[in-house]
């Protein structure tokens, strides 16, 4: 037998215990908006392998670069698709225009492909990657080997940095 008051207070619990749901919908809803969000904005970035030796330059250009072959310029080295070729000291010293090393290894089977028509060699693109502190001559050395390998599209790696901001004008919000 129940006392009036413990009858009471069990009414009362049994009154205010409301059945515990968990609603997934808006859940589902806000997943499904951040993995289109990363979708999208995903597709647009080219992660190019960078060492610590090189400090790339810094530009404001907004053309995003295409797949290509990789030549690296470190401070000490000289590589093509992570493969060492020679040393910025044997860049420096080569007597001519171009590098005899760098030619071979960009004429490679593997990276020319098998059958590439003489408008394909001009359309090839290749992504030079140098450190920043590299003396012109050697940047100039690279280039030219590459134009001389049948690279008709040079692109330099750099990384991206704001628009400087006019004197007398807010920023574009």
């Amino acid at each position: 037998m129940m006392s009036k008051r413990a009858r009471r207070m069990a009414v009362h619990h049994q009154r205010h215990q409301a059945g515990f749901e968990l609603n997934l919908i808006p859940l589902i809803d806000i997943l499904s908006v951040m993995v289109s969000f990363l979708l999208v904005y995903s597709t647009e970035v080219e992660i190019i392998q960078n060492s610590k030796g090189i400090e790339i330059p810094q530009s404001i250009a907004q053309m995003a670069p295409d797949r290509s072959v990789v030549v690296m310029l470190t401070k000490s080295d000289l590589f093509v698709q992570g493969e060492l070729i020679e040393s910025i000291k044997d860049v420096q010293a080569e007597p001519g225009a171009t590098l005899p090393p760098l030619s071979a290894a960009l004429k490679r089977p593997l990276l020319v492909g098998r059958d590439v028509s003489e408008t394909a060699l001009a359309a090839r693109e290749i992504t030079i990657m140098a450190d920043k502190s590299l003396p012109y001559e050697v940047l100039k050395k690279v280039m030219a080997t590459c134009t001389d390998a049948d690279y008709g599209k040079i692109s330099l790696a750099v990384l991206q940095k704001e628009k400087p901001v006019t004197l007398g004008r807010a920023p574009a919000a």
